[in-house]
This record gives structure tokens, sequence and C-alpha cells, in this order.
């Protein structure tokens, strides 16, 4: 039975990720941002492991899990994140630092945490990152600019990680049908229609691949692109 710890499974690909791992008999270790979180989390997936961890500090991550960690993981999954949209000349410091914190930081610090335990099993690390991580739009650059520092994560570790077996995916998902998107809509002052955009399971099936890859290939970056 493979184990996966997961950040975001509250909502959206993190909980759709979540559900198809479950689903299929896999060990789910998932973090939360508070207790009421962790419950609501308990609640839907009783066999898991559900762990309190504020992503927006990431030097607290290291106290709130402790000897908590497992001590095995075959993947580490980073899908929480947050978004808050604006010009550069309006975004104030604590925009900045959220976002850095939560979308980038905290990804670093966990992974930190967490690669005894991938070492252990030659595991893979998957950073759910953005098209933002690829393109910066106007009144993107806060997120934009924590997902292209994401990317970078992602390609130093590998390189870095290359000798004890640990593999690194990054999957680039264009906009898709979450709770997220729906923020950022309002945020756009736009009509929002989920049908539009890719449905999280879609994503979902891109992670699942890399997770099952064997280990005779690898998939490195991932494109997930909304349909014709």
């Amino acid at each position: 039975m493979a184990t996966h710890l997961i950040t975001g499974a509250s909502s959206g690909i993190g909980a759709a990720l979540a559900r198809a791992l479950y689903e299929r008999g896999d060990a789910l270790v998932l973090l939360a941002r508070n207790e009421e979180r962790a419950q609501q989390l308990v609640a839907v997936f009783p066999d898991a492991t559900t762990l309190v961890a504020d992503l927006e500090h990431p030097e607290s991550l290291r106290a709130s899990l402790g000897e908590r960690m497992p001590a095995t993981l075959d993947s580490v999954l980073h899908v929480a994140g947050v978004v808050d949209l604006g010009p550069v000349s309006e975004l104030p410091a604590e925009v900045w630092r959220r976002t850095l914190d939560v979308n980038l930081a905290a990804p670093a610090e966990l992974t930190r945490l967490a690669l005894p335990a991938l070492r252990a099993t030659r595991g893979r690390v998957v950073f759910v990152n953005s098209g933002a991580g690829l393109n910066a739009s106007p009144s993107w650059s806060a997120y934009a600019a924590s997902k292209f520092g994401l990317r970078a994560l992602a390609d130093a570790l590998r390189a870095e990680e290359r000798g004890s077996g640990v593999r690194v995916t990054s999957v680039f998902p264009g906009r898709t049908a979450t709770p997220m998107q729906q923020k950022v809509h309002e945020q756009e002052g736009a009509e929002y229609d989920e049908a539009e955009w890719i449905r999280p399971e879609s994503v979902v099936t891109a992670v699942l691949t890399a997770l099952d890859l064997p280990r005779d290939a690898d998939l490195t970056d991932i494109r997930v692109r909304p349909g014709a």
C-alpha cells in the first residue's frame, strides 16, 4: 500500500486527488490548516491520518508535524495554494508575504521535512503549479512570482535528488473548475461557469499517471490545458 502526504485536500484538485487515492486503497496523510478543517477531512476520509499545520507560517511546520511525519512516504503532493489579484501598484506587502509563504516557502519546508521518508521509498514529489508559473499576466504578479519560484524549486530539487532516486514532477494546469477559480472570477469581475474550465478530476489523471509511471521513464513537467 502506497502512502501519500497531501496538502489542499479540503477542496478542488486536492480533494479530487485525495478521493481518487483513497478509493483505490492507498494510505493518506492529510494536512489541514486548523482543527475545524481537520475534523472535516476526518469525516470524509476516516481512515486517513490528519495533521494540523499552518502553511501560512512555514517556520512552524517542523514543530507542528514533529515526530508525526511518517517514516516512509511514496509521495508528497503539494496542492494547496492561495491567490490574490491586483496590480503591483496596489498589492501590499502582506499579500506578497502570504502568497509566497503558502505557495512557495511552505512547499519547500514541507519537502525538506519529508525527504528522509521519500528517500526511503525512492518516492515522488508532485508540485501542482499553474499556467501562471509559465507566463505572468497583468494583476497576477504575486501569484505568478510564487509559481515561477515553485517551478525553480522543483527543478533544483530534481537535480539534487537524482542520486537518491526521489523523482520530482511539476503539473501546470490551466484554469480549473475549483473554488479558487471562482474566487479569481470574482476578483476579475467576471461571471463564473465551471463548465468552461478543466475538471479537477482531469488534473488528477495527470498526477496519477506520474505517480504510477514505471521507473524506466519519468514525467518531469506536465501541462494540462482546457480542451476545445
